[in-house]
């Protein structure tokens, strides 16, 4: 199972996962935010739908994803546009794809300064 993890990080802990990946060390695949705001700008609740429908399912046209999700084609097809434009998800000869079996996400939440 190919699994992704959703991650705010810093440019800093991004840098190591990336030299820790250039010496061997196996890393995952990984998807970085640059904070918890940003995550939850680019995954809304009509995007994190869209990326339910697509999880494990291979290249499709953004039509299918607007009849997975029970949406308007233009709607779906702005929010897919976002979401490749953030990395999350490709443009293939095919269609769209998001290639992941599983998502996992990570951060942590800690009291207010």
């Amino acid at each position: 199972m190919k699994t992704v993890t959703l991650s705010v990080a810093s440019r800093e802990a991004v840098s190591r996962r990336a030299l820790a990946a250039f010496q061997g060390e196996a890393q995952g695949a990984h998807i970085s935010f640059a904070s918890v705001e940003l995550l939850w700008q680019t995954l809304t609740k009509k995007r994190w739908e869209i990326l339910h429908a697509m999880t494990g399912q291979g290249a499709m046209s953004i039509r299918e994803v607007a009849r997975r999700v029970d949406r308007d084609v233009k709607a779906v097809h702005g929010d897919i546009h976002r979401l490749i434009n953030a990395g999350v998800i490709e443009r293939t000869d095919e269609g769209v794809l998001f290639p992941y079996d599983a998502v996992h996400v990570d951060f942590t939440l800690t009291k207010a300064a």
